[in-house]
């Protein structure tokens, strides 16, 4: 496999816990699946989850290299941890047409927090040719 693309985003907790204070569920069904909202909600510290999904949403958006735009719904992009406890994407929609169009067959993702922030990166991979 070959890295085609690079995103990382970094996301402040205090900035996202007022989003969700001030549009509540509007906000996080816009922006996070149920699935997400699940397995946030299971945690101590649910806004800073979030803010790691989050975070991982934008640096998929930078390695697809459109932000957030046009017909992209933040919910094409869902981050879940596997048995391991390993962050994973998954990705559907406009978000996969265009990763398919730029021969994306993987994306890796990378999620730490400090005790304010969560910062995501995301690397593209395609088959080495």
């Amino acid at each position: 496999m070959k890295i085609i693309a690079h995103g990382i985003d970094l996301v402040d907790f205090p900035r996202l816990e007022e989003l969700i204070e001030r549009h509540g569920s509007r906000f996080l069904n816009r922006v996070f699946t149920t699935g997400e909202q699940a397995a946030a909600d299971r945690v101590r510290n649910r806004v800073e989850k979030l803010a790691g999904r989050f975070a991982a949403k934008e640096a998929v958006l930078k390695l697809i290299g459109t932000g957030w735009r046009g017909r992209i719904a933040w919910t094409d992009i869902e981050v879940l941890n596997n048995s391991a406890g390993q962050p994973m994407v998954e990705i559907s929609g406009e978000v996969k047409r265009i990763a398919d169009t730029l021969g994306i067959e993987q994306i890796t993702l990378s999620i730490t927090h400090t005790a304010n922030w969560a910062i995501a990166s995301a690397v593209a991979l395609a088959e080495a040719k």
